[in-house]
């Protein structure tokens, strides 16, 4: 879980640089088992879903996975936002513990219950799953038969209350490993150790250590260009040759690829079998993180997200009223309704660059058509255009609670999708 002893300051990185701490995670032999990581280019306070997404995607992308965490267990502490997050289908989940933090104290107990199916989706789906010792508690017993490790946190309870509470914790579950975290002190590691704990964090071991390293990011529209390769499932030689002409992009592509995280056991030397290994997709949901971290200097960061909350947004009310190839289509009207704005021309030169369906150009250049009304009503979202609002949603005969559950949704999809930049 997110440590005080771990919550340092945000290290001050300029728009090219990420800075990424790990604390080590040691057995009883003293050899490492895994690292926790934690993102020291945004301040401690700011742990949200686009955090836990810009952690996992930096240290596999950018900050040289083999030194920051060599073949070893990664620990993330997430948002209960980020779980549901396409982040994590970029990465190889047996490498990853996911910590889970407890529910506000606002939760009620079915809320807490909600949270099972989510947890045993991410079990099937080869995650680990950390709880603290707040999941002890009474509310929480349905969380505690999916935990694979259960963290014990040493400043949160008295010396006399070892014993019992890692009695507790395996009573509740025996098949879970036992974490000492925050050990400042030979006898805390001592006297956890005697009762049968087994992996332990903490000063007394090693402080984080911070890992920075250089980004290389392609250009927007080579970006932009690779994600319409994708949507219209171009075959691997025509995603190869436009790897082949952008050496940035084939080299973020490679090195994210060859990444620990991701779990391969060969290293990928051809472009097109690191497509074929990754899969579409994949590569659109890495060429959509990509993106939203690859920028113009001139254009802020927000640009990127709000075009992605656009197209999810879209995608979502569409796919309530529309065939799925449509709805497919209307999230690319929504995330390039920006392309102007973040290539920085004008929006009928920036769609020369992409071959696009008729029905898209129209909604984005005339604004009319099947995509049009959804294009509108969702710029009054953001706009807070009662009346372009009211219009829209009775044009698309769309309920205020309808639509603003689909806001609310692609709000956090883009959350788990962008990141503060690196």
């Amino acid at each position: 879980m997110t440590d005080t002893q771990s919550a340092a300051p945000a290290t001050p990185v300029d728009d090219n640089t990420v800075a990424i701490a790990r604390q080590a995670i040691l057995d009883a032999q003293r050899a490492v088992f895994g690292y926790e990581l934690f993102d020291r280019s945004t301040a401690a306070d700011q742990h949200t879903a686009a955090t836990d997404a810009a952690v996992l995607f930096n240290a596999l992308s950018y900050a040289g996975s083999e030194s920051l965490i060599g073949r070893n267990t990664v620990f993330i502490n997430c948002t209960h936002e980020s779980l549901v997050g396409a982040h994590l289908d970029l990465i190889h989940p047996e490498k990853v513990v996911l910590e889970v933090p407890p529910l506000g104290a606002e939760a009620s107990a079915q809320d807490i219950d909600d949270k099972v199916a989510i947890f045993q989706g991410l079990k099937e789906r080869g995650f680990r799953i950390a709880l603290d010792q707040h999941a002890l508690r009474k509310p929480y017993a349905s969380w505690l038969p999916l935990a694979d490790f259960i963290k014990l946190d040493m400043l949160a309870f008295k010396p006399e209350l070892a014993e019992p509470l890692v009695k507790f914790a395996r009573a509740a579950n025996a098949k879970a490993t036992l974490v000492a975290e925050k050990v400042e002190s030979a006898e805390q590691y001592e006297r956890m150790a005697k009762l049968g704990v087994t992996l332990f964090q903490g000063y007394w071991f090693a402080k984080p250590s911070v890992v920075k390293a250089q980004t290389i990011r392609p250009s927007q529209a080579t970006i932009l260009q690779l994600i319409n390769l994708v949507r219209k499932q171009a075959d691997t030689d025509e995603i190869e040759q436009l790897l082949k002409r952008d050496p940035t992009l084939s080299f973020n592509l490679l090195r994210f690829i060859n990444s620990s995280g991701f779990g391969l056991q060969v290293e990928i030397t051809s472009f097109k079998h690191a497509v074929m290994i990754l899969g579409l997709k994949k590569l659109f949901r890495w060429a959509a993180l990509l993106l939203t971290t690859s920028r113009n200097s001139s254009t802020p960061l927000a640009v990127g997200q709000t075009a992605v909350v656009r197209g999810r947004l879209m995608e979502l009310l569409a796919a309530e009223m529309l065939p799925p190839e449509e709805a497919d289509n209307a999230f690319v009207v929504g995330v390039f309704s920006l392309l102007d704005v973040m290539l920085g021309v004008p929006l009928e030169r920036a769609l020369e660059t992409v071959s696009l369906p008729e029905p898209v150009v129209d909604a984005l250049l005339h604004k009319h058509g099947v995509f049009a009304p959804f294009l509108e009503l969702t710029i009054a979202c953001e706009s807070g255009d009662d009346a372009a609002f009211a219009r829209a949603c009775a044009q698309l005969q769309l309920s205020n609670h309808q639509v603003n559950m689909a806001h609310m949704q692609a709000l956090a999809w883009a959350d788990e999708l962008t990141s503060e930049s690196p």
